[in-house]
């Protein structure tokens, strides 16, 4: 039986494992990707250090913000999380680093944030891409002793990091069922077969649910219709995008790109069912994985990094070769943050 800290390091090094190794095919089409890597696409991480995009970058960012938050109010006191989130997203944006052809939504929003707007005026409230849930994997991982996966202060901290710059409420439910499968995974709540409807129940569950009073500034005046009409869209999106990965999964296909099955994965819904087809299409080869998720024709290296993601939390952090950890960037932040998230 793994334990916790072993999944954590898994999920997280895997965040950026999968995002290096699709770094490079971003933006590319199949053949494109094939006349560069022949075959098929990359085998192996390139560089030294192999650099991660801005996904691994922000997901540092929302788990700096987590881990200064006190354990006894983290999910309950939002003001308290978004004051340090809203800071770490300006760091961020503002950094020399931030070099990766960042998402234009989240350097509008964090622009926004900088003035000092409030998060709900801030957010581009039409968004879902995926740069919503892309960074999301603290969220799902984060080791309080009482928390289930399905504990409504997960799914609280998830939507809301999601709502500070993609306020669209499919993303902020694509990020709350990706923090779920996350946290499902790390938790070890199952067999892997069970994961599917885990998830289903999941959604179905928190569509039927009243939305939370802090959704209601954004509802007023980004949606500008009641919350509970914008998030049962939000719930229906992802549930049919479930459906998209079920039928995937009925007949396993390792060839056919996956995007052609549960979408280019540019925005919130499809990122998460894309990445997580090619975690369950290879879950016992988890370089295979991320190679799959790095020869694929939509956004490469968010798919990837979900993908290492899941990876990682199901099978640990020695799933992954040895080799990489001294050759990924940021290796001492991924670890310090491990740390923290198993306290």
């Amino acid at each position: 039986m793994l334990d916790r800290m072993t999944r954590i390091r898994g999920a997280l090094f895997g965040t950026a494992y999968g995002d290096a190794f699709a770094a490079p095919t971003e933006f590319l089409n199949i053949a494109q990707i094939r006349e560069n890597w022949p075959p098929c696409g990359p085998m192996d991480l390139e560089g030294d250090p192999a650099r991660v995009t801005d996904d691994t970058q922000m997901a540092l960012a929302v788990g700096a913000a987590l881990s200064r938050c006190p354990r006894e109010t983290l999910g309950e006191d939002l003001a308290g999380f978004e004051h340090r989130l809203r800071r770490r997203f300006v760091e961020w944006a503002n950094s020399p680093e931030n070099d990766r052809a960042p998402g234009r939504t989240c350097m509008a929003a964090c622009a926004e944030l900088e003035r000092g707007l409030p998060w709900y005026r801030a957010t581009q409230d039409d968004s879902k891409g995926c740069g919503a849930n892309m960074r999301v994997q603290p969220v799902g991982l984060l080791r309080l002793a009482d928390w289930s996966a399905a504990d409504p202060r997960r799914g609280r901290l998830a939507q809301f990091q999601a709502a500070l710059t993609h306020g669209h409420p499919t993303a902020l439910a694509a990020s709350d069922l990706t923090a779920f499968a996350l946290a499902w995974l790390a938790r070890a709540e199952g067999p892997l077969d069970g994961l599917l409807p885990a998830l289903r129940e999941y959604a179905v569950g928190r569509r039927c649910k009243s939305p939370e009073s802090w959704l209601e500034p954004l509802a007023r005046e980004g949606w500008r219709r009641p919350a509970s009409k914008a998030m049962t869209l939000g719930w229906d999106e992802c549930i049919g995008v479930l459906e998209a990965l079920d039928r995937a999964l009925r007949a396993p296909d390792r060839q056919t790109d996956p995007c052609e099955q549960t979408g280019a994965a540019w925005i919130a819904e499809e990122a998460f069912a894309t990445g997580l087809l090619c975690f369950l299409l290879f879950p016992d080869e988890p370089v295979a994985a991320l190679r799959r998720a790095a020869g694929t024709s939509g956004d490469s290296d968010s798919i990837a990094c979900l993908t290492g993601a899941f990876v990682g939390a199901h099978r640990g952090f020695e799933a992954w070769p040895s080799a990489w950890e001294s050759q990924i960037e940021y290796r001492m932040e991924l670890n310090t943050l491990s740390l923290e998230l198993a306290k």
